[in-house]
């Protein structure tokens, strides 16, 4: 079983996308955004395969207009050195990566141009992923589309354009329920009628359900029948609901007890799950690390090195019991050093709680900062506490004071980036 997460990672540098708007789409310009968009997903590659993270959604952004006529830039040539070099990397590490088209690609419209582009998007989405020289189970996950007030007739023609597809772009898709239209019955029909993989998600389901009476186990297993050994393992989505949002938003993170009843129901390793998390890489390390025997206590230290001052701004008290948690090197106790972490980012910071992580996290210029920088810091604290300025403007200053003295260990610190 692996398990993963989707496009952007929080709290590592240099893996940001970027993409311009149509006026500014220049062949220079594109070029130069896919340059950097590529060295970003190589280095979100090399985070994964250090991080043990072996099933990953590449953004459909990385080439930017990457579908449309705009772009004129023959990337798959002019890049095919670093696609050759991130491509073994993926097959090297054991890594599944896979794409997600977004909501205008609908190959059941009734508006032949709106086809006609979900076409050639599907083909954009097959031409990256052929790019890499990765196998038909890396794949294009797609929606059905809408209903147009005949769900009978939008599946006929979802069934015919898909029939007409490229059997190269055939190869690599899935389908998948949604929360709207097409529940997980309605998938699996379609999938019996053209031989498609159907990958599964929970939440969707939870909100657009066909049985109530179904557990997640029933659809699972039902889905399971539909992945044949040429399209890899069986795939599924989970995520959990956001309780503060409309139903079918993404919690901020998975909330680790809940995931590990999910888990432990689902009594096989035979397939790979992937988080739909507002807190990406963060959530997949968390699950990684609560359901891989034979860890390491080492594995729980890094991650503290990284949550330890949010939690120390959020709350002292679980910073103090995480603290002690670790203490037995012998023990590896994840899920109850998780349950501390969620806990303890519950809690709403004081002024004098974040003052104190700031002056942890100060520690680390005081010998090496100069007099001008030490005297802006401390006019900051002043200014905090007096509410003239945010808790912002003193972690910006933090950062940047962190990336001009070269300090790592506060670079990976998600101090900075959990808000």
């Amino acid at each position: 079983m692996n398990i993963g997460y989707a496009c952007l990672v929080i709290g590592v540098p240099y893996t940001d996308q970027k993409s311009c708007i149509l006026k500014n789409a220049s062949e220079e310009k594109l070029i130069e955004l896919i340059s950097y968009n590529l060295n970003s997903l190589e280095n979100i590659i090399d985070y994964n395969i250090k991080n043990n993270i072996k099933l990953f959604r590449i953004s459909s952004g990385i080439i930017p207009f990457g579908s449309s006529s705009v772009n004129k830039v023959k990337w798959w040539d002019i890049f095919a050195p670093q696609f050759f070099q991130i491509g073994q990397k993926i097959k090297n590490s054991g890594m599944r990566v896979s794409m997600h088209p977004g909501q205008y690609t609908v190959l059941n419209s009734p508006n032949q141009d709106v086809v006609d582009r979900a076409v050639d998007d599907l083909r954009y989405h097959n031409q990256v992923l052929d790019s890499f020289g990765v196998g038909e189970e890396h794949k294009i996950i797609l929606h059905i589309g809408g209903i147009y007030n005949n769900k009978e007739e939008a599946i006929k023609r979802f069934i015919k354009n898909y029939i007409e597809l490229d059997d190269l772009i055939k190869q690599r898709v899935v389908i998948e329920n949604d929360d709207k239209s097409y529940n997980i019955n309605d998938v699996l029909k379609i999938s019996k009628i053209l031989d498609v993989p159907v990958v599964y998600d929970n939440l969707h389901n939870q909100i657009n359900s066909y049985d109530s009476n179904k557990n997640d186990y029933y659809w699972i297993d039902e889905c399971r029948k539909t992945w044949q050994e040429k399209d890899g393992c069986q795939k599924v989505h989970y995520s959990q609901q956001n309780f503060l949002k409309k139903p079918g938003s993404h919690s901020e993170s998975i909330r680790i007890n809940e995931f590990i009843n999910f888990y432990k129901g689902l009594e096989r390793e035979d397939l790979d799950i992937m988080l739909e998390v507002k807190d990406k890489n963060l959530s997949a390390i968390k699950c990684i690390n609560c359901t891989t025997i034979h860890q390491s206590i080492k594995n729980l230290e890094m991650e503290w090195s990284r949550y330890k001052y949010k939690i120390l701004e959020n709350s002292p008290v679980h910073y103090t019991e995480i603290r002690k948690l670790l203490v037995d090197k012998k023990s590896y106790q994840a899920i109850p050093f998780y349950n501390l972490i969620e806990k303890g980012l519950e809690r709403e910071s004081t002024i004098g709680n974040s003052i104190n992580a700031a002056l942890h996290i100060w520690g680390y210029f005081k010998d090496i900062a100069l007099d001008k920088e030490k005297e802006s810091f401390l006019n900051k604290i002043e200014n905090y506490k007096k509410g003239k300025i945010s808790l912002k403007t003193i972690k910006s200053s933090l950062w940047k004071m962190s990336v001009k003295y070269n300090q790592s260990y506060l670079l990976n610190s998600y101090y900075f980036t959990i808000d």
